[in-house]
């Protein structure tokens, strides 16, 4: 199983009509898609895993991410370096250890000369029967 977790940002009233999409084009594992919405703005992501490499994903606003499971820190590996640059003093450290309790519940997305926080929290979870 080569599993891979995608997030998808979209309006909350396409919710289930995303979903439906997703549906229609891959198997989704562990059978759920969770729906996260952002604390600050209106922002509505979907996560779930797929088997990958998945070389047709046709949804727009899809990026893959990694997730820290411990704090429930969703992040690009971009971001992360992004991350690591702030923390430590612009430096890349591949090596240089992040205290993830900083960045509990959100995503870590790239910007123009850095990294955005965007705190999250789950609305809710589709069972896929």
């Amino acid at each position: 199983m080569n599993n891979k977790l995608y997030c998808t940002f979209l309006q909350d009233e396409d919710v289930n009509e995303v979903v439906d999409r997703i549906l229609e084009e891959h198997d989704i594992l562990f059978n759920k898609i969770f729906v996260l919405v952002s604390v600050d703005d209106d922002k509505t992501m979907l996560t779930y895993n797929i088997d990958g490499p998945v070389y047709n994903l046709q949804l727009p606003n899809t990026i893959l991410v990694h997730r820290k499971k411990q704090t429930n820190t969703l992040y690009t590996i971009n971001a992360l370096n992004e991350v690591i640059r702030y923390l430590n003093n612009g430096f890349l450290d591949t090596s240089y250890q992040v205290d993830w309790t900083r960045f509990r519940n959100c995503i870590l997305l790239t910007r123009p000369g850095g990294f955005k926080k965007i705190r999250t929290r789950l609305k809710q979870i589709i069972e896929i029967e």
